[in-house]
């Protein structure tokens, strides 16, 4: 993503010419190029439509970059726009995010119910994950999904570790709750109990 094409008035009409990025944004997309790949591609199941929008989401980050690197929380609003490109995109296309349907932990998830003979229905773990709030969503889907370390996350989110680790433990109440799993308080009540 080198150069935007912008129109000129030539002899014959309008032309393009290529008209150079600001510097700054190149820096930033080449920092996050590979997580938002990534990220697309674990939602949108292919390399190829990954690309496609990281492409869309780089070009509205680029039509609003003046104002976004005015404002403190760039890492944010950037990760909102890859996350409403996204969904945008999955909407069009009519389906859920390809880690429900062929990742890793729904694989796993279908072997076991297949050893235990489950019901098919689902707990809704990947429902609840998607109404995350933004931060929270994409540490957990960083974290448990695409395997990053706490300091990958933090380096890629502009965080400091530990609001990573406060953002994640914020995730797990909110899916424990959403999914009606006891609370660490409630547990260890239990155990008091117990003794």
């Amino acid at each position: 993503m080198r150069d935007v094409a912008g129109p000129t008035q030539g002899h014959g009409g309008s032309m393009y010419t290529a008209t150079p990025l600001p510097l700054d944004f190149e820096a930033f997309v080449l920092s996050h190029q590979e997580f938002f790949h990534l990220y697309a591609e674990l939602h949108c199941g292919s390399s190829a439509s990954a690309e496609d929008v990281v492409h869309e989401v780089f070009l509205e980050i680029l039509t609003s970059w003046d104002s976004l690197l005015q404002e403190e929380e760039l890492e944010r609003r950037t990760l909102a726009v890859l996350h409403r490109q996204v969904a945008k995109r999955l909407a069009q296309e009519g389906r859920d995010p390809a880690y429900i349907i062929n990742g890793p932990i729904a694989q796993n998830l279908r072997a076991l119910r297949g050893e235990l003979e489950f019901a098919p229905s689902t707990i809704g773990l990947y429902e609840a994950i998607s109404e995350l709030p933004v931060r929270q969503y994409t540490v957990i889907v960083m974290r448990f999904l695409l395997g990053y370390s706490t300091k990958q996350v933090a380096r890629y989110m502009n965080l400091d570790e530990r609001t990573v680790t406060h953002h994640c433990r914020r995730a797990k109440e909110r899916l424990g709750r959403k999914l009606g799993l006891p609370t660490r308080a409630a547990v260890a009540r239990q155990k008091e109990g117990q003794q």
